[in-house]
């Protein structure tokens, strides 16, 4: 296991609420990074430095999970726990314009 990963995936949801794990800081970061422009907050600025910070090895990837897990849970992108499991531990991942495609959502409805 890399430095930057992470100990627990963070399951997140994509598209049209298809569960994705994000593994480390590297997979939050490409996330982070192709977020709309228009669609950023200062939570999403936090959790990009800190993955960054964890790609770089200046802070551990736990702190970078955390910052993400805030940046999800401000954008209504965690996916719910079912049976004491994430949901989607086994489902594929989705492509970085799913989650685009949702942010613009949230973000109109708000």
């Amino acid at each position: 296991m890399d430095r930057a990963s992470f100990d627990k995936p963070v399951a997140i949801l994509t598209g049209l609420g298809t569960p994705t794990k994000i593994e480390s800081a590297a997979e939050a970061y490409a996330l982070l990074a192709e977020w709309p422009a228009t669609s950023r907050t200062a939570a999403h600025d936090i959790a990009a430095k800190a993955c960054r910070a964890a790609l770089e090895g200046e802070i551990d990837a736990e702190t970078a999970r955390a910052t993400f897990v805030a940046f999800a849970r401000r954008n209504d992108l965690l996916a719910p726990q079912t049976n004491g499991m994430v949901a989607g531990e086994s489902v594929a991942g989705a492509t970085v314009a799913d989650w685009a495609t949702r942010a613009q959502r949230v973000n109109a409805s708000a």
